[in-house]
């Protein structure tokens, strides 16, 4: 069974940065599937944020945060990153990693995706 920890959320001022990481367990190869980080803010449903492909040289980002955010892998360590810079108000929110049995590109698709992290809570002050 896959288990995902996220960890590095906190709360921080608008314009200010924040890093995510996701350490990946489990009977599988962490190389061979595509990762993603997604959020849920209050009342609102879970929208994709980033993903990556196995490799790490394929990435996918929502408009709202292209530019400010930034989505990497390390394989070794079987670990996902997401840096967040100039963070604003509106990217307040638990963020959640992800990856599927079939989740093999960098797709936000979430009907692709199997197994999920507790998530972190991020908060962001104006």
């Amino acid at each position: 069974q896959v288990q995902l920890v996220e960890s590095g959320g906190g709360l921080v001022q608008a314009g200010g940065s924040l890093r995510l990481s996701c350490a990946a367990s489990g009977g599988r190869t962490f190389s061979s599937y595509g990762m993603g980080w997604f959020r849920q803010a209050p009342g609102k449903e879970r929208e994709g944020v980033a993903a990556i492909a196995p490799s790490g040289t394929t990435t996918t980002y929502v408009d709202s945060v292209k530019g400010r955010f930034t989505i990497s892998r390390d394989n070794a360590k079987n670990t996902v990153y997401l840096q967040m810079n100039s963070l604003k108000p509106e990217d307040t929110a638990v963020y959640y990693c992800g990856t599927g049995r079939n989740v093999y590109g960098a797709t936000m698709a979430t009907r692709y995706y199997d197994y999920w992290g507790r998530g972190t809570q991020v908060t962001v002050s104006s």
